[in-house]
């Protein structure tokens, strides 16, 4: 065979080859096109900043949202099958853990803080405690892989559920992809979280006009305004910084804050500053729980605050309050409280 010949084959052959691959490619992308996905909008509530997180790298879809909410609740995510993330993020204490001071992880262990609350996520630059990330996807990772919390890796999560119809079914419309991955694993959940808003309480409906506040109501009001706002900033009632409050340190726990993330001694006993909307229903209070109602806060503010080289200015005198004007304060407290949002069907264990 000439030399010309097989030079003709040859390219002839790599000719098919490309289309072929091209053909399958396309093939493939037209098979996603039919999913025929339902996009929801990201909701942001009158009078809230635009949220940080717009999901540019990961739309929200209502197919997603319910995958999100399917592997929320799905005990397989931990290594004994018995601790989802709804395990510690329950929707009666507005996805925090419900009077508990610490959560409780896989094999009996106790985890070394108290659940934080999961709504508005979208606008949180930092999350967890310590503010350790600032992904909703990689925070995600952490709980799953946890030792003392889920205890669970991706490759086991996947092995148990991937001969599960529903999940595949789910994971090939959502993704577009025949196999199971981490990445999709964390989307779905941050599809999940993030629509979770919480924005209906009677403080919201008072801003808009529609509720009025009783005399208490409205002096716990005022009395917040002077004393709590600068940290704790209308509408998301947190200005998402990382302070040290005064809270001295737990000798058993030995629980430094944000200092654990970056080794510097400026940020011992610092840790971010928590929202308060649903406040009165999400106790225990604190990083590690060690309050059990809203009054032990506000005293510790008034008579607790513990001086240390990294507590904010602002608490150095702490916060002078009579009993009357904490008991108002502690009442406008309650006026956070979403109570649509605790019931909202939307978030619950699927059927």
């Amino acid at each position: 065979m000439s030399q010309v010949r097989k030079s003709f084959l040859i390219l002839f052959a790599l000719t098919i080859t490309i289309v072929s691959i091209s053909y399958l490619i396309a093939s493939c992308r037209k098979v996603q096109n039919t999913n025929h996905l339902h996009l929801l909008s990201q909701e942001i509530p009158a009078g809230f900043p635009q949220p940080l997180y717009r999901f540019e790298d990961n739309p929200i879809t209502r197919e997603g949202f319910e995958l999100g909410r399917k592997l929320f609740y799905d005990g397989r995510l931990s290594i004994d099958d018995l601790h989802p993330c709804s395990s510690c993020h329950q929707q009666i204490a507005a996805f925090g853990t419900y009077e508990h001071d610490r959560s409780h992880g896989v094999y009996n262990s106790h985890t070394l803080r108290n659940a934080p609350v999961l709504f508005n996520l979208a606008w949180s630059p930092v999350l967890h405690w310590d503010g350790e990330f600032t992904s909703l996807k990689d925070e995600a990772a952490q709980p799953i892989n946890g030792h003392i919390e889920m205890g669970e890796s991706f490759e086991g999560v996947i092995k148990k559920i991937q001969d599960d119809p529903d999940y595949l079914n789910l994971f090939k419309q959502v993704f577009g992809y025949p196999f199971i991955r981490p990445e999709f694993i964390l989307k779905a959940l941050a599809q999940f979280t993030d629509y979770m808003i919480s924005s209906d309480s009677k403080y919201d409906r008072y801003k808009k006009g529609t509720a009025t506040f009783t005399t208490q109501e409205e002096n716990g009001y005022q009395l917040f305004k002077t004393n709590c706002a600068i940290c704790h900033t209308e509408p998301m009632f947190t200005d998402y910084s990382i302070r040290n409050i005064g809270l001295p340190v737990d000798t058993f726990l030995k629980d430094y804050g944000r200092m654990r993330i970056t080794g510097k001694k400026e940020d011992s006993l610092k840790f971010k500053v928590p929202s308060l909307r649903n406040v009165y229903i999400s106790s225990n209070y604190m990083h590690d729980g060690r309050f059990n109602t809203l009054a032990q806060c506000i005293n510790h503010y008034r008579t607790g605050v513990q001086q240390s080289p990294t507590l904010d200015p602002i608490l150095i005198q702490g916060i002078t309050l009579t009993n009357s004007q904490a008991t108002d304060l502690s009442v406008f407290l309650r006026t956070l409280t979403d109570s649509a949002f605790l019931i909202d069907p939307r978030f619950s264990k699927p059927l």
